[in-house]
C-alpha cells in the first residue's frame, strides 16, 4: 500500500465549505484499472466478476476529499482485493480537530470509529441498517443516544462502549431511497448540530464522487487505462494524476475566492480546456503527462 497526503485548501472565506465551525470532508474510495501485464496483475490483481475475472488488473484508492474544494489530500492506494477498511486506516490519520468527516456504512467499524475519533475531528457516518443501536436517552430533536462496541459479547456485558448521537430520518417524495437512514455522529449536543440539519448534511458526501469521476473521467479519460506496465509506474501514474487534479482544483479555488464564489459554481471541464490551451504541446484524454508537468 502506498499513500499521499497534502494539505486541504479552503480558508474560513470559502463558500460551501464550512458547516458552522467544521470543515467538511468525505472519506470514500474508488478503482482504476492499469495495464494488463504480468507485473501488474500479480501486484493489484483482478477483480472478480459474474462472468470470471475482469478484463484489466485494478489498483483501489481510498481518499479524503475536501468536500467545498473537490481537493482530494490524502489518499492509500493497494491492489483491488484490499479491503477499502484496510486502506481507511491510513487515511483518517489526515483528520484534524476542525473536520467533520462524512462517511457511507461501508466504512463502519468500531476500530475505524474510534480511531478517527481520536483524531480530535468530529464524524457523521451512516450505518447498516442492522446495526444494533438501543435508545438510551431520546433528545429533543428526534435524534437519540447510544452505545456502539467492539463486539456483541462487549454489548452484552456493557463493556467498552463509546457514546454516540443517532440520527434516523426518510427522504419522502424522492424514488429510490431506501426506507430508512441512519446516521451515527460523534456530535452529542442537538445544539450544536440539529438532527434536521445533519441529515441534509449527509448528502454531501456525494461531493467526493464528483471528484473521483473529474479524475477518472476528465483528465485519465474514461476509457482509459494506466498504462504503465510495471507496479512502480502505474502508482507514479496514479499520483501524477492526483497531483493534477489537486493543481487545477487549486486554481479554481483561487478564482472563486477572488470572485466571492462557491468553487462549484465553477467548471472542472472548462478549467481542464483553459489550462491544456496555456500548454504548448496537445493535451488529449490519456495524455495528462504533459498537463502534469506544466502544473
Amino acid at each position: 500500500m502506498h499513500d499521499e497526503i497534502v494539505t486541504p485548501i479552503t480558508t474560513p472565506q470559502t463558500r460551501g465549505e464550512w458547516y458552522r465551525h467544521w470543515r467538511l470532508v468525505s472519506i470514500d474510495g474508488s478503482t482504476l484499472d492499469v495495464a494488463d501485464t504480468q507485473a501488474n496483475q500479480t501486484y493489484f490483481e483482478r477483480p472478480g466478476s459474474s462472468r470470471g475475472d475482469a478484463a484489466f488488473p485494478q489498483l483501489r484508492l481510498v481518499a479524503l476529499v475536501e468536500n467545498g474544494s473537490h481537493v482530494i489530500y490524502a489518499s492509500q492506494i493497494g491492489g483491488c482485493r484490499t479491503a477499502e477498511n484496510t486502506l481507511a486506516d491510513k487515511v483518517i490519520e489526515a483528520l484534524t480537530p476542525e473536520c467533520l468527516c462524512l462517511a457511507d456504512r461501508n466504512f463502519f467499524s468500531f476500530a475505524l470509529w474510534t480511531k478517527a475519533q481520536a483524531t480530535g475531528a468530529d464524524l457523521l457516518w451512516r450505518m447498516k441498517k442492522n446495526a444494533v443501536l438501543p435508545v438510551e436517552q431520546r433528545l429533543d430533536d428526534g435524534s437519540y443516544l447510544s452505545r456502539i462496541y467492539a463486539s456483541p459479547n462487549n454489548r452484552r456485558k456493557g463493556t467498552g462502549g463509546v457514546c454516540v448521537r443517532v440520527v434516523e430520518y426518510r427522504l419522502e417524495g424522492i424514488d429510490d431511497t431506501e426506507d430508512i437512514y441512519r446516521l451515527i455522529t460523534t456530535i452529542l449536543d442537538p445544539a450544536l448540530a440539529p438532527a434536521n440539519e445533519l441529515a441534509a448534511l449527509y448528502h454531501e458526501r456525494w461531493e467526493i464522487e464528483t471528484a473521483f469521476d473529474e479524475l477518472k473521467t476528465h483528465l485519465k479519460g474514461a476509457r482509459v487505462i494506466l498504462r504503465s506496465k510495471t507496479p512502480e509506474l502505474a502508482l507514479q501514474e496514479c499520483y501524477g494524476l492526483l497531483m493534477a487534479h489537486f493543481a487545477i482544483r487549486g486554481l479554481m479555488h483561487e478564482a472563486a475566492l477572488k470572485d466571492n464564489i462557491d468553487p462549484d459554481c465553477l467548471s472542472f471541464v472548462h478549467a481542464v480546456r483553459v489550462v491544456k490551451q496555456k500548454h504548448p504541446g496537445k493535451a488529449t484524454p490519456g495524455n495528462y503527462r504533459m498537463e502534469i508537468i506544466f502544473l
